[in-house]
C-alpha cells in the first residue's frame, strides 16, 4: 500500500517562486558589487601600465630640476602608442601623467581620465616625487604640480586615489 502523507509530497509552487524571487533579489544586490570591482582592477591595470613613465618623470626632475612638457620631452613614444588591455594612452603634461582608458575596458569608464600629479620638495630634486593619485590630498610639507584631470567617478577610483 502506498499512501502519501501531504507532508511528504515536496515543494509547492509558491514555495518554489518564493526561493526564486529571493534568488533574483539577492543576484541584483551582487551584480553592481562585482562590476565595481572589475572597473577597479582594469583602473589598476593602467596604473601598473603607467610605472615606467613615472619612473621617466623622477629622473628627468632629478636631472634638470623642472618637469617635463610632455611625452617627447622624456623620450617616450606619442601618447596613443603607450596602451595596454583597458588602456588607450598615457601621456605626459606638465609633469603630470594622465592614463585614459579606453580598449577593452568596461562601458562605464570609456574614454574616462586618471590624473597622476608630481608632489615635490622645491629646491631637493633627490627627494623621490611622490605621486598623488586622482582626488587624493596632498603629502605634508611637498608642493603638488599639475592639473587634476581625473573624471573617473568615485566608486571606480582605487581608495589611494580617494580624497
Amino acid at each position: 500500500m502506498n499512501h502519501y502523507s501531504p507532508s511528504s509530497r515536496g515543494f509547492t509552487l509558491i514555495e518554489l517562486m518564493v526561493v526564486v524571487a529571493i534568488m533574483g533579489i539577492l543576484s541584483v544586490m551582487v551584480i553592481p558589487s562585482y562590476q565595481d570591482r572589475v572597473i577597479r582592477t582594469q583602473v589598476g591595470e593602467g596604473l601598473n601600465l603607467s610605472e615606467f613613465v613615472r619612473q621617466a618623470v623622477q629622473e628627468y626632475h632629478r636631472k634638470n630640476h623642472r618637469l617635463p612638457a610632455d611625452n617627447a620631452a622624456l623620450g617616450l613614444p606619442a601618447s596613443s602608442l603607450i596602451v595596454g588591455n583597458y588602456v588607450s594612452e598615457i601621456s605626459v603634461r606638465d609633469g603630470v601623467v594622465l592614463i585614459t582608458y579606453g580598449n577593452r575596458v568596461n562601458r562605464f569608464i570609456a574614454g574616462k581620465r586618471l590624473s597622476l600629479r608630481p608632489a615635490i620638495v622645491d629646491g631637493y630634486p633627490v627627494v623621490p616625487i611622490a605621486w598623488v593619485c586622482g582626488n587624493a590630498s596632498v603629502p605634508e610639507k611637498m608642493q603638488v604640480r599639475g592639473h587634476n584631470d581625473t573624471d573617473l567617478p568615485a566608486p571606480h577610483l582605487p581608495l589611494d586615489c580617494r580624497m
